[in-house]
């Protein structure tokens, strides 16, 4: 996977990566809303450990293709087990046109929100 900057141009790449998918990590939450259609006010921040900050919609995650197959949590990169990475933990979409720009090493917690009234 190819990781590019914020206006595209080539950055790094990265190999052999292994993770899990965040909707599989996230599944479980339970969300104080019993209305289906309010999910989609409900949103995930991703917090690195140098307070850098990524913001997820509940839909990107459950309800399109970026979480179903190409959003991880890496555990392993370029045979490197999580515990060796220099980044630790990393947050990756490989499906962004910039990867840069969602790109997050070291992820220190994800917030759960939700858009106020």
């Amino acid at each position: 996977m190819i990781i590019t900057n914020h206006i595209g141009e080539p950055h790094g790449t990265s190999k052999q990566i292994k993770g899990i998918l965040v909707k599989e990590l996230l599944k479980d939450i339970e969300l104080k809303e019993d209305n289906p259609k309010l999910l989609s006010e409900f949103y995930f921040t991703f917090i690195a450990s140098d307070n850098y900050k990524v913001v997820y919609s509940w839909n990107e995650i459950f309800n399109s293709s970026t979480g179903d197959h190409l959003f991880y949590i890496v555990a392993s990169i370029e045979g490197e087990s999580l515990k060796d990475m220099r980044s630790r933990i990393l947050v990756v979409t490989p499906t962004d046109y910039k990867t840069g720009r969602r790109y997050i090493k070291a992820l220190s917690k994800i917030v759960v929100d939700r858009v106020d009234h």
